[in-house]
């Protein structure tokens, strides 16, 4: 048996077979081939249906058209790329985390932890990576590489405009073990084929969301248009600058010949270089200033199409140096919009990584459905750290749970009571008591006060903890 061209041995094809039927099992799980089993209809809309016919044979032109183009404006304007960086490094703050929604199990944390080390998923670097290319590319097409052990050692991410799903004509997968295939979009050479559970494609604000072949879109896509006038625009500013702005002379020589004049004009332009001021005629003449365009400053053009331009794009252009005439008020209010934008593209990344960890566990042989728990990114950016640590002592003072006041903090449960079981043995000399106990006692006492806060929040006041 051959995959991608290598053989394959009898052992290896057997544990393809079985990592394959893994797969199945989770998508019957899930619900998934029942509901494709009992669908009627059309999911995908005429259109689409036609298109996904062409796209049987070569990759979406107009999805690759528009993430080269989006890539060029990153390379050569500085405010596509700070946008693009902002947002990756805006959707990374934190890195990502295990969150429970049900009971903690020591087993399913020991896999998160060395499946995190694997995947490099604690290196900023490669969450950026992830994170820049989802942003411009508007889907993040994620591989799992698996070893002989059958545990996952990469997330690689691949080129989403060379990623073609194979769908009917109904945008859904014809066969799950084929369900991605890449194609060099030069040749039209299939390059490999992929199953279901070997890619994880997510995208960003497809069509139909249940249409299959509906790629994401880059968050650029619709202001291509306004930045190549903006671009066009601005560079005939600087060239109605250099050609009108400067000063001019107006030489009339009344009376001239035209060799007279001739003469003249080529003995002026030859002593231009000396920057001469002096000139000096035998007969009725005028040397006139003519000044240089006196309406530079009117670029009402160019703030239109750069207005224009940051309205389509997340982040305010506030955030990026254009604060005239924006009251703080409105720039907090358009932050609150980012925001938002941001903490959807965290979640749509966080729920890739989330597919790869639960097909870590099927390939364990552990139901991830039998355990509830969610891989997030541990910081959202709705709210400040602040806000965050201030929610979390009004619970502390509810009395809800510790770990739960952890985790509305932003930290990671398992190393914050690793590092208190350390403190606590380094520096108890009897170590063998009950260190809930101790941790109990030590807890700061939290008192809240409704509407005694700028702008009508409840205040914290915080006093030292102590024993009873």
């Amino acid at each position: 048996m051959k995959l991608f061209g290598i053989e394959i041995g009898g052992a290896r094809r057997q544990q393809l077979r079985e990592m394959n039927a893994a797969h199945k099992e989770a998508l019957a799980i899930n619900g998934e081939m029942d509901r494709q089993r009992l669908m009627k209809g059309r999911v995908a809309t005429p259109e689409n249906s036609i298109r996904h016919m062409y796209h049987k044979m070569h990759v979406d032109p107009d999805l690759r058209q528009s993430i080269l183009h989006i890539r060029h404006m990153d390379k050569v304007d500085g405010r596509v790329k700070q946008i693009h960086k902002r947002m990756a490094r805006d959707v990374t703050k934190g890195g990502l985390m295990l969150k429970w929604k049900g009971t903690r199990d020591q087993k399913i944390i020991k896999l998160w932890e060395e499946f995190f080390q694997r995947l490099q998923l604690n290196n900023r670097n490669k969450l950026l990576s992830d994170a820049r290319g989802a942003a411009m590319e508007g889907n993040l097409p994620i591989q799992w590489v698996v070893n002989d052990n059958r545990h996952i050692t990469g997330g690689v991410r691949m080129p989403s405009e060379t990623i073609v799903p194979r769908i009917d004509e109904n945008g859904r997968f014809k066969n799950m073990a084929e369900a991605y295939k890449q194609v060099d979009p030069f040749t039209w050479k299939e390059l490999a084929r992929f199953s279901r559970w070997q890619l994880t494609m997510v995208r960003l604000e497809p069509d139909n969301f249940d249409d299959m072949g509906c790629m994401g879109r880059p968050y650029l896509d619709a202001s291509r248009s306004i930045w190549q006038k903006l671009a066009m625009t601005e560079e005939d500013l600087v060239i109605r600058r250099r050609t009108r702005a400067p000063q001019k002379l107006s030489h009339v020589l009344e009376g001239a010949t035209d060799e007279q004049l001739q003469a003249y004009e080529e003995k002026t332009r030859n002593e231009s270089g000396e920057i001469q001021t002096d000139f000096f005629m035998n007969k009725k003449g005028t040397v006139t200033a003519i000044q240089g365009d006196a309406n530079m400053d009117q670029i009402a053009d160019v703030a239109y199409l750069l207005d224009t331009f940051f309205s389509g794009s997340p982040a305010p252009k506030g955030l990026f140096g254009y604060v005239e005439d924006l009251s703080r008020d409105v720039l907090e209010d358009l932050k609150a919009d980012y925001f938002q934008e941001i903490d959807g593209l965290q979640d749509m990344i966080s729920s890739a990584y989330q597919e790869g960890f639960e097909l870590e566990l099927l390939l364990q042989g552990i139901n991830p459905n039998a355990y509830q728990f969610a891989i997030e990114f541990a910081e959202r950016n709705t709210e400040t750290r602040n806000q965050r640590a201030d929610r979390a002592l009004k619970l502390q003072a509810l009395g809800v749970p510790q770990e739960l006041v952890f985790e509305e903090a932003g930290m990671d449960v398992s190393r914050v009571k690793a590092k208190l079981e350390e403190e606590g043995n380094g520096h108890d000399p009897y170590p063998v008591q009950d260190e809930e106990s101790n941790n109990r006692n030590r807890r700061p006492r939290v008192s809240v006060t409704p509407n005694n806060a700028p702008k009508g929040e409840s205040a914290t006041s915080i006093s030292s903890g102590g024993g009873n």
